[in-house]
């Protein structure tokens, strides 16, 4: 009503006007509706905009949706809508309720099996930890997250360094091209980002990061299988699409020392580097407080074995390790998967007659193809066996038993290996 009696109002004034002045009121009165009414952006678009209204009175909401379905061209329906509307705890706690595990059923407190502590910190904790530790030591660092400050581990980073945090909300692409320009201008940013939304700014992170070799560190979080949060967010992809992109560091640490010190790593590289982790607790590895910068390119042999080679890129080497004792075979830490630790392949294709390579990405493009890859032009022949996650979408369930039944836990891996042997 309000905005009408101002149309009206604006109308009349404006035939007052002469023609030129006219038509500039016109198109200052056009600038003002877009800024009172959402309607007018789009319908410039094409649309017929229709709202806002609930998204909660169904006896609203379903009839409105019917008539829409009679109607010409396209439509844009604008729905107000409350998160964890319905739950009281989800409408208390959003952010704690955006991504919960199964709800066990009320049960008599004296039949209730007392909760099992968990010491491990996670992932994210020590993405957290690390980059409140490098902003002491660094004023010229900068954190950046669309929108996912409390998954990421951030909070602490955001409260104690307010003026060096940027949430851009949900604009991946913008977290990217932000960072992008921060380090044109000689800042040092550090984004957090899960690895399925990094896919979002994939050409953001081709052409405004890795195109002018820039300063920016990427913190992948939810790399691999994410459990019961399904196949939208599993990091199934990011060693494929991050490998192929040159000027790109990119690192997969085995535990949470490793991560820690590839992210201080990745954050003195004077270029775009990557360092992806899983989501919840590692193997329990205790970070060291002092941080060091690892030789880039450069794995490490922890096993000695006999004629079977495994070649562990991320936190499936605990599981490597155990096949490896398992069928007596030599087991490397591979760490980086760009640039490969060429000497480490070739000195473990001269000495042994099958070579594994284990990750929890893709088959198709991942770690192991870059081993095969480099050995083809090389011309070694030697053969290989690539394990890692197949080519379909992996549904949701609990994460350990999803690695079993693909075959990347300690029994699925010794399994391929003597099967391949005996093929």
């Amino acid at each position: 009503k309000t905005y009408n009696q101002i149309r009206s109002g604006g109308k009349s004034v404006l035939e007052k006007f002469p023609g030129p002045a006219k038509d500039i009121a016109a198109r200052l009165e056009e600038y003002m509706k877009g800024m009172v009414s959402p309607a007018t952006l789009f319908e410039e678009l094409g649309f017929n905009y229709i709202g806002p209204i609930d998204g909660h009175d169904l006896d609203v909401l379903v009839p409105t949706l019917r008539n829409l379905r009679e109607l010409d061209g396209p439509q844009m329906l604008h729905i107000m809508t409350k998160k964890g509307k319905g739950f009281a705890p989800a409408e208390k706690d959003p952010v704690g309720f955006h991504a919960i595990s199964k709800i066990e059923a009320d049960t008599p407190a004296a039949s209730k099996k007392p909760a099992t502590p968990v010491s491990k910190p996670k992932y994210q904790d020590i993405f957290g930890q690390w980059l409140c530790d490098q902003a002491e030591a660094c004023d010229k660092l900068v954190g950046i997250t669309p929108a996912m400050c409390e998954g990421s581990g951030m909070v602490a980073f955001s409260e104690r360094y307010a003026e060096r945090f940027y949430d851009v909300a949900i604009a991946e692409q913008h977290a990217v091209t932000l960072a992008a320009g921060m380090a044109c201008d000689g800042l040092k940013p550090v984004v957090a980002i899960y690895s399925t939304f990094l896919q979002r700014a994939y050409d953001q992170l081709i052409h405004d990061v890795a195109l002018q070799n820039l300063d920016v560190t990427f913190g992948i979080d939810r790399a691999g299988l994410v459990g019961e949060d399904g196949p939208t967010h599993a990091g199934a992809f990011d060693l494929s699409f991050l490998r192929c992109i040159p000027n790109m560091v990119v690192m997969a640490p085995a535990d949470e020392n490793e991560t820690r010190q590839m992210l201080h790593t990745a954050y003195h590289y004077p270029g775009p580097a990557a360092v992806r982790y899983p989501r919840g607790t590692g193997p329990g590895v205790i970070p060291a407080t002092e941080m060091a910068t690892l030789e880039i390119g450069k794995g490490r042999k922890i096993r000695e074995g006999g004629e079977v080679a495994i070649l562990s890129f991320g936190t499936l080497l605990t599981a490597a390790q155990e096949a490896g004792e398992k069928l007596n075979a030599s087991v490397a830490d591979m760490r980086f998967v760009k640039p490969l630790d060429t000497e480490l392949i070739d000195q473990l294709a001269a000495t042994h007659s099958l070579i594994v390579t284990v990750e929890e990405n893709v088959i198709a493009g991942g770690a192991g193809s870059a081993v095969t890859e480099y050995l083809h032009q090389r011309g070694v022949n030697v053969a290989v066996l690539q394990l890692g996650l197949p080519d379909t979408f992996v549904d949701h369930g609990n994460h350990l038993t999803l690695l079993s039944q693909l075959g990347l836990d300690a029994e699925g891996i010794a399994q391929s290996i003597q099967q391949q042997l005996q093929s």
